[in-house]
Formats: structure tokens, sequence, C-alpha cells
């Protein structure tokens, strides 16, 4: 999520500038307010084509965002109107929307907003402000075709995901990019446990405005970095109760957080995949296998819509892309150390993206375009895949046990024995060694960093292969079950899929000073509370030097494992500064922990813990 500060930057900022420029020489710009049922109006930018008419008719393509339509006033021209140049190229009636509560719209901010039951006609949530601004323009925008699609990355992500609730006949492609389905599983959280990377975005979506806005009037709000090393702010801010005194008491959002600890109905109202029934148009739902931010989000909404709704137009895209990654295009596309070819952002636009819209906007809209279910890139052959459903049902479920002498095999070692390490909430495992990365507005590189500066530490387990005389491709989902006996009450468990590569591993030119040779690159990995093992709503304390299973489900992957590498899997308890610290001891409210509740831990790890993957045959 969030593409505020990068994301707004790239693709707002620069999409924004204000000059002469083909978009300017090409079609004219109105800036309307167009009215909702309840009568809230939303304020809307509509680019025409100029040499539309009766006999050159264009479809709509619609990006709803929280995050400003900028530039505003109507001789004020965006530089580039998609972030697609085919897109653009062949022209569409582009419409920009500032949803209900942001910049130029009227009404009430609201994060995630709940999807309702419609019992009345005023009645509104996001899809029925998608329907009231897809019937507007259809009835009011002369010679439109009477087809309309949408998109939107990240937070506008959701709003895409949600409208395709809306159910308008004139609605008949929606493509969701890293959208949000909850914010339990995404962005502010991860399984419930709340990710500090995010401590610094806060102002963005708890500050309500007063009135229009054509600049962010939270700018004031944010935090500004006190040192090149972003790891300082969060060693010397204290406690997440520090931070949020000494930030946030008037941050509505961040009070909500700290306020509801558990998956109450706060959180559950705003769980998007439960709504996502009836979806009757094509929706293609884009993510990023390395997306810091909303992994989760397109793997279950594409998953939702595929269950509940087996006749919809179903498509799903996952590429070597960071948040939002797919938008543009630098040459040789690397994420963070590793390199993955030439130019697949363009490859995504030219061959995925733009004949999606073309043939639902401008051919038959009742007909399956020529794409594949899934388009799914394989981030260790380096290579698109594709797939007729997602996961392969060619793919088979393997167990591989965390066996105590440090191997990784399907042999399961004797499961009484156990591996042992201690946690110490006041000297927690690096989330990163990017300490520049941890002052950005989110951390994104993490997700396939080189990972020896952890399997080094002694509060940390590593369980590793032999040498792979084969490929392994694992294709699908990944459980980790972990059988443990701690001392502590309450505990996170981490764990972390990583490519061990061979010892003479070759450098790559591109990135001088990198030791590929042995480089354990991350490929997946999550956390889990265990206070949550049985249930999100109803959390529950660890009986210490008693046993328990504590499952952590990580999100797909598509990765080959080369012959020559190994497997290896690092399990720990704390990942800092990315997740806020748990003091080790059941509290009702983790949130309201200091420092004398923070508590050492000895973990116990059982032989006949596993992990299983979905392996293609």
């Amino acid at each position: 999520m969030k593409k505020v500060l990068i994301l707004i930057t790239i693709t707002i900022i620069n999409l924004s500038t204000a000059q002469t420029n083909q978009v300017q020489d090409n079609y004219t710009k109105k800036e309307v307010y167009i009215p909702m049922r309840d009568g809230t109006k939303l304020f809307t930018i509509i680019y025409t084509p100029k040499d539309i008419s009766k006999g050159k008719k264009y479809p709509f393509i619609m990006n709803r965002t929280c995050y400003s339509i900028a530039p505003y006033g109507e001789n004020n021209f965006r530089k580039k109107l998609n972030p697609n140049k085919f897109i653009e190229k062949e022209k569409y009636i582009f419409v920009f929307q500032d949803v209900r509560g942001r910049y130029m719209s009227e009404g009430i901010f609201t994060n995630m907003t709940p999807q309702v039951d419609h019992k009345t006609k005023k009645d509104v949530d996001e899809s029925t402000d998608t329907y009231d601004t897809v019937d507007w323009l259809v009835k009011n925008v002369q010679n439109n075709n009477g087809k309309v699609g949408q998109y939107g990355t990240s937070y506008p992500g959701f709003y895409t995901a949600v409208g395709t609730l809306a159910n308008h006949p004139a609605l008949v492609a929606s493509s969701p990019q890293a959208p949000i389905s909850d914010f339990w599983f995404d962005d502010f959280h991860h399984n419930g446990a709340f990710l500090m990377g995010y401590f610094k975005t806060f102002p963005v979506f708890g500050v309500q405005k007063t009135k229009p806005e054509k600049e962010s009037w939270f700018a004031d709000k944010m935090i500004k970095p006190t040192s090149d090393d972003g790891y300082l702010f969060y060693k010397n801010m204290g406690t997440l109760k520090d931070g949020v005194d000494k930030y946030y008491k008037d941050n509505f959002f961040m009070q909500e957080v700290v306020n509801h600890p558990n998956y109450d109905e706060f959180w559950q109202k705003r769980n998007l995949l439960p709504h996502l029934r009836n979806i009757n148009h094509a929706v293609m739902t884009v993510g990023g296998w390395f997306d810091a931010e909303d992994l989760a989000g397109p793997l279950n909404i594409y998953k939702t819509i595929e269950k509940n709704n087996p006749k919809a137009k179903n498509t799903i895209v996952m590429g070597p892309f960071s948040h939002g990654g797919w938008n543009y295009d630098s040459g040789k596309h690397f994420h963070n150390d590793i390199y993955f070819g030439d130019s697949i952002s363009t490859f995504y636009q030219r061959n995925i993206e733009q004949p999606f819209f073309h043939h639902y906007l401008k051919e038959d809209s009742k007909t399956a375009a020529k794409l594949p279910e899934a388009y799914m890139f394989d981030t260790g052959k380096k290579e698109w895949k594709t797939f007729d459903n997602w996961p392969p049902k060619s793919a088979e479920k393997q167990n591989y046990f965390l066996n105590s002498t440090g191997i990784l095999s399907k042999k399961g070692d004797d499961p009484k024995r156990v591996s042992i390490y201690f946690s110490d909430p006041e000297k927690p495992v690096l989330s990163s060694e990017n300490y520049k990365d941890m002052n950005g507005f989110t951390p994104r590189n993490y997700m396939s960093e080189d990972q020896r500066f952890a399997a080094y530490r002694p509060d940390v387990l590593t369980f590793t292969t032999d040498v792979l005389e084969n490929d392994i491709t694992l294709a699908g989902e990944i459980l980790t079950k972990l059988n443990i006996v701690t001392s502590a009450t309450d505990l996170d468990f981490i764990v972390k899929l990583i490519d061990n590569y061979p010892s003479d591993e070759k450098a790559n030119p591109d990135k001088p000073g990198v030791v590929y040779a042995n480089y354990h690159q991350m490929v997946r990995s999550e956390i889990m509370p265990a206070r949550f093992r049985n249930s999100f709503e109803k959390p529950e304390p660890l009986t210490p030097n008693k046993s328990a299973t504590v499952n952590v489900k990580l999100q797909d992957v598509l990765h080959t494992f080369k012959k020559g590498h190994r497997i290896q899997v690092q399990v720990q308890s704390t990942w800092f500064p990315l997740m806020a610290i748990n003091p080790q001891k059941f509290l009702d409210n983790p949130y309201m922990a200091t420092k004398d509740d923070y508590q050492k831990a000895e973990i116990k790890v059982s032989s006949g813990s596993s992990i299983e993957f979905d392996v293609l045959k």
C-alpha cells in the first residue's frame, strides 16, 4: 500500500507536471463535482480526447484515489494520463476522482470503508460511490461508448477491488493492483502483529481535513528523518507506546489501531474478502512477489473471487516487482541486489495490461480476453510462466522437517529432540542491514535481502537442505507448523524461506561490491504472534514450559531453487524495526507495553516441526 511519497512521487507528481505537452495538445480537461446518492459530491477530473465524436467514441478508464488527482485547475494538465504508455497511446476518456473525504471531495474519510448491506437507497460505501460515478459518466460525457474500466495501485487498488461490487452494467473491466483486502494481514499488520516500519505513514491516513484541499494538509505532521541511519529513530523512540504518546495522540487512525489490538468487529468490518460475490465482469488482479506492503491482498482477492464467482473472467498477474513496480520501467530490472531481466515492466504493460483493457473496453466485453488465468513470474528461473489455475493443480504438497541437527529434509528427526534459542526484546534481531531504507516511508528492499547477517546470530535457528541435485519449483502456498515449548507467555514467530546460493556464484558487474557467493536470498517471510495461534479474535497466553503448536502461513511463491542451491528456513522471534517488539509477556493490549514488561525467553522448537510446500511436478 501507500504509494504516498514513493509511488505518489512516481505516479502522481511525475504524472501531474503542469506544462504544455501531448496531453494538453490532444485532450480537453474538465473538473466536475459528481453527486453521490446521499448528496455528498466527489471532485472528479475528466480528460476527453479532442477527436471524440459521434463517429469516434471512446470508453472510460477510471482511477479513484485517496492520494490526490493533481494538478487542479482546468488549465493545468498532467504530463501523462496513465502509467502504461501503450494504453495512453490508443486513447481513452481518462477519469480521476478524489474519494470521499480526501483533497477536493466532500465527506469524511474512513480507512478501508466498511462494505454495508444496502438496506435503503441512501446507504453508501465505496461500491455505491463507484456505481454513482460510473452512472454519471456514461450519462453526462458525450460520445462515450458506454464502457468503463477501472484500475488503481495500492490503496487505489482497494478502491478498484471494492468497486467490482458496484455491478453497474457499464463497468466491464477492473484491475485491482497491489490492492489491500484486510488491514489485519496487509500493510499495518501482518497476522495482527503491528508493522513498525509503517509508523511514519500515519499522518497520511489519520488526520481529517476541514475544507477542500489542493495540497497535503497533513504534511506538517510528517516525521522527519533524524539521521541517515534510519534504525536510530526506532531505537531511540522507545516502545510503541512511547512513540504513540509522543507523535500520535491526536491521530484518529493510530488511536483506532491501538484501541483494537485484536481482530474484533472494527477490523472484521474492514475485511473486503467476504463481500466479493456476484461479480459479473472481467477482473485482473496484479501484484509483486516482492511487495513489502500488499502481498496478501492480490493473492487473497484473486482466490476469493475465483472461489465465490466460478464463472467470472478472473485473472491474476504476479511479477518480480516491489510495490507498484510494474508502473514504471528501469531497463535492467533489479529488486535490491537481485537481477531478474530487462524491461519486465514493459513486457507486462504491452503484453498483459494493455490487451486486457483493449479487449474489454474496445472489443467484446462478453467474451474472455486471450490471456491465461495466471500470468506468474518464476523468481528463481527468472522467467514468466502461465497456468490454468493458481495454485497449479499439478502441484503436490511436500513436508520438510526442521531437524535438530540444522538439516532441512523430508525425513524427520526424533520429535523429542529440540533446537533451542533465546530471545531478548532489548536486543532484537534486525529486519535488515539497509539502514537508509529504514528512513523511507515504508521498507521495501528487505523482501529479497541477503539474510547472512541473521543466519549467524545465536537467537536465529537455521535449517538448510543438502545441495540440491535437481531443480525444485515451489508453486503455491507455504505453511510452517512449529511445535514449541517456551518460558514466555507470549511470543512472535518469524519464519523466513531462503534461497542459499552456491559458494562459487559469480559477481554481477551491475552490483559492484555485492558478494553473491553463498548469498542468502530471502524468498518469502512472515510473522505470527503466538497469542493468535488459535484465534485472531480471542488471544490466549502460552503456558510456560508446556508444548504448543503455532502455525505460520507464508504467502504464495513461484520460485525454482536451482540445482546446486540449497533451501533454507530461518526461525526467530524478533524482527526489528520492521515489526513492533513483542514484550514476550502476555498483555491484554500489547500496544501498551512498557520496557518493564519486556522479558527474555527460552524457546525450544521440536524436530517434529515442519514446513509444507506446494511443489510443481
